[in-house]
């Protein structure tokens, strides 16, 4: 869903193919789980893409 948010993927039905050819990094770990639960304070990097602040629950700020 945060992938939808930031509009990296155009529907969620996407995320599993996004995830299988990118590497997405949570908080400096790399994360491949299509529901992973993400948290405020969590830090979401998607390399060619940009890095991400989890504010609240559903809401995300970009960090350039």
């Amino acid at each position: 869903q945060m992938l939808k948010e930031a509009t990296i993927i155009s529907s969620g039905g996407q995320a599993k193919w996004f995830l299988a050819e990118n590497t997405v990094f949570v908080d400096g770990e790399p994360e491949n789980r299509r529901g992973r639960k993400l948290y405020a304070g969590m830090m979401i990097e998607v390399p060619g893409e940009g890095t991400f602040f989890m504010e609240q629950q559903g809401q995300i700020d970009e960090i350039k």
